[in-house]
């Protein structure tokens, strides 16, 4: 008897974790699975009789959008010049704070991380002053140097340049505490034999210090990665995927067309594609950490 509850203690435990799970995740994506295949629309909502089943009709439209193509390209942008930027200037960063002598560093953690915990909205009104093309402060700093204005936020190319700017210096904060939760971790007796050995300051970083934090790259990596495909706030707040659609991203795409055009359906279908999406990019993670785990045994 006593083995019996001993064996249900951890589950019981989990369960509200799980229900919530249940309820909050696994129960919606099969509900948005399924009005993906669907017209549904506010009519739909309002009774349920009009909703009609189209079945593949909304993906076959949704790939020959070319907004939704358009978001794909930008997205696409988004993610190849900023997850290396981040991870960049997030380990960067950490090895800063952890090996610099001055105490000024030990206040750059702060400094560097209070941007991930800023509301967005606030940063964007902040940034929508420093990127204005007439009394912008950054604009004013260049004519301070004689150069002329540059259109942040009205070109297509800068405007994607503006907002991977503002992502990766809201991103940089959290990914540089993993990594430098890491570094702290690593022993010190490998510094100290390397130390004895005659190794600079710059070799021990390079042969000690960057391949000990494999793993943690690997989880920023994916978790940068997954962020950056879904890349949401920035475009909305900012912009709006304005200049002509030209810094949309697919997850503003979505929310446009379920929450402002009320097509459910049709959005469900391009959340779903961004699903797979998703899914298949940490898969290929996963598989190239696992045939690195492999040739370095």
């Amino acid at each position: 008897m006593r083995k019996a509850k001993t064996t249900k203690a951890p589950y019981l435990f989990i369960a509200p974790a799980l229900i919530l799970l249940l309820l909050f995740s696994i129960i919606p994506i099969f509900v948005a699975f399924f009005i993906s295949f669907t017209d549904m629309s506010l009519v739909g909502l309002a009774d349920w009789s009009q909703i009609k089943f189209v079945a593949f009709k909304n993906y076959q439209d949704i790939v020959l959008d070319p907004v939704f193509l358009k978001s794909i390209k930008n997205t696409l942008f988004y993610v190849v010049f900023g997850v290396p930027v981040v991870i960049a200037l997030s380990m960067g960063l950490a090895l800063m704070i952890n090996f610099g002598k001055n105490r000024i560093f030990s206040a750059f953690r702060m400094i560097f991380y209070t941007p991930a915990i800023t509301n967005v909205v606030a940063v964007a009104v902040v940034f929508a002053y420093l990127y204005n093309p007439s009394f912008g402060f950054l604009n004013y700093l260049l004519s301070l140097l004689h150069i002329d204005a540059v259109p942040w936020l009205t070109n297509p190319v800068m405007a994607k340049i503006s907002l991977i700017i503002l992502g990766v210096w809201r991103a940089v904060g959290a990914n540089m505490l993993i990594f430098l939760a890491a570094i702290q971790g690593i022993p010190k007796e490998l510094y100290e034999a390397a130390s004895l050995d005659g190794a600079s300051k710059r070799q021990q970083t390079w042969y000690i210090t960057i391949p000990s934090l494999r793993f943690s790259t690997f989880f920023v990596t994916v978790t940068t990665l997954i962020g950056w495909l879904q890349f949401f706030e920035e475009p909305f707040v900012l912009t709006n995927g304005g200049p002509l659609d030209s810094t949309t991203s697919v997850a503003l795409f979505i929310y446009r067309n379920g929450f402002q055009l009320s097509k459910f359906g049709y959005a469900a279908a391009g959340s779903f594609i961004l699903f797979a999406a998703i899914i298949i990019v940490t898969l290929l993670q996963f598989r190239m950490q696992r045939k690195n785990a492999e040739n370095q045994l």
